[in-house]
């Protein structure tokens, strides 16, 4: 997950960059489209290069505001966010990310924790996961009920995706931008990174990781 592109997501019709994987997913979404059935699946985003100290500690915890955004979606079903519920299986001294310095910056030696702790980026990758649910128009019989009230059978007809999840992909990628766009402007406010002339000089040592690189 540490070396794959944008290129590489984008180098098949279902949005996966690994490459043996994504013909899997392929076959198996074919295989349920045969059949008038549809299939769910999972969305990783990762957001790298994060500023640390976006978000807050109690109201607007960051991962509360990307799970918000994702859970807004059309069809989603779960997020998870570093570990997720594989963290619960864990003992705190197996889920702690060890801290170490590199270069004068305090980082992180795993990131079980997604790039977020107390509410708030910490520099590392940020890593969610959003879980879809499988397509409900399917083209086999299902039990429902008309407006009149009465039991019925329905199959549907027409052309209906038998899996969101590739279409999903770069509705993840844009709601995390918004979700990190907004709390970029908020912390700009906080931290007076952007200063009016009646205010305080910015913090530079908070202000050099915002720097353009040239």
């Amino acid at each position: 997950m540490a070396n794959f592109t944008l290129e590489d997501v984008e180098s098949n019709i279902v949005r996966c960059p690994d490459q043996a994987a994504a013909q899997k997913m392929i076959d198996v979404i074919n295989e349920v489209r045969v059949r008038g059935e549809s299939c769910g699946g999972v969305v990783t985003c990762v957001v790298r290069s994060s500023p640390k100290g976006l978000g807050n500690p109690v109201f607007d915890e960051l991962e509360a505001e990307l799970a918000k955004a994702m859970l807004s979606l059309p069809a989603t079903k779960g997020f998870e966010i570093g570990s997720g519920f594989q963290g619960a299986r864990m003992t705190g001294s197996q889920h702690n990310d060890p801290f170490y310095m590199e270069d004068g910056k305090v980082r992180t030696k795993t990131n079980r924790s997604g790039g977020i702790q107390g509410g708030i980026s910490n520099g590392e990758d940020i890593v969610i996961k959003v879980a879809f649910k499988p397509t409900s128009t399917i083209g086999i019989k299902q039990r429902t009920v008309t407006r009149e009230g009465e039991e019925t059978e329905l199959r549907a007809r027409g052309r209906h995706d038998p899996c969101v999840v590739p279409r999903a992909v770069p509705m993840v990628e844009s709601m995390v931008a918004v979700v990190l766009a907004d709390q970029l402007l908020q912390h700009y406010a906080q931290c007076e990174l952007l200063p009016r002339d009646e205010a305080s000089t910015p913090d530079k040592s908070v202000a050099s990781q915002f720097a353009v690189q040239h």
